[in-house]
Order: structure tokens, then C-alpha cells, then sequence
């Protein structure tokens, strides 16, 4: 998990910036905590975006955290492809696009630095 700052802005926060998250998580071989162990799975890459402002640096913060206990992916089923094997999120949502709403996992969304925290006190993040 990497992050750097952006001077552009997502829509919905002008004026602050944004914070771009890279994810690379390479393939491997699943351990007895995954639903395969001893079987393969593919790795991905995943770029995510939070506003560079007060809220959104804090949610950073936190998002490290999960990243470090391991919390932000599993491997399971894809959702989009139906594949078995892949790393896949896990439950804390992230916006993947900088436009678009939330219907297309992007910005403007108002109310997504607040539930990302919900989601991440679910999983014992704070």
C-alpha cells in the first residue's frame, strides 16, 4: 500500500486536494486461514482515492492500519468476474474512480468518509 497527494480535486472537494492509494497485492498460494489453502490465487492491483483534507487523511490513517492487520482484502469469489481465487475486498468499501457518484464507485459522495469509518470500527479500526 502506497499514497501520495494530488493538487487536482474530486468532485464534491474543491479546493483540498487529493490523496491517490495504490494496492499491490501479488499472487501466491492460499494458508489455512484462506478457502483453499495450498491452492493458487491471482493477485491484483487496485487504485483508490480520499480527499486530501482533515477527514480524509484520518481515514488514511486508518486504512494503513487495516492494510497492516491485513483487513482490506481476502481471497474469495469475485464479485465482478465469478472467479474463484482472487483477491478480493473486503467489506471496506473505497472509491476506485475520482467521477461518477456512487453508483460508479466515485466522487461526488458525501456521505462516504463517514461510512468507510463505520466499516472500519466494524472490524475493530478506530
Amino acid at each position: 500500500m502506497t499514497s501520495y497527494e494530488s493538487p487536482s480535486s474530486l468532485p464534491g472537494f474543491s479546493g483540498c486536494g487529493y490523496i491517490h492509494i495504490k494496492y499491490d497485492i501479488p499472487g501466491g498460494i492460499q494458508t489455512e486461514k484462506h478457502l483453499n489453502p495450498g491452492k493458487y490465487y491471482s493477485g491484483i492491483h487496485r487504485i483508490a482515492y480520499l480527499p486530501n483534507n482533515k477527514e480524509g487523511r484520518e481515514v488514511l490513517v486508518l486504512l494503513k492500519k487495516a492494510f497492516k492487520q491485513k483487513l482490506i482484502f481476502t481471497v474469495g469469489t469475485s464479485r465482478t468476474s465469478g472467479m474463484d481465487n482472487q483477491v478480493t475486498w473486503n467489506d471496506i468499501h473505497h472509491k476506485t474512480s475520482i467521477t461518477g457518484g456512487p453508483e460508479n464507485f466515485g466522487y461526488p459522495d458525501p456521505g462516504y468518509l463517514s461510512r468507510v469509518k463505520e466499516e472500519l470500527k466494524a472490524k475493530g479500526i478506530e
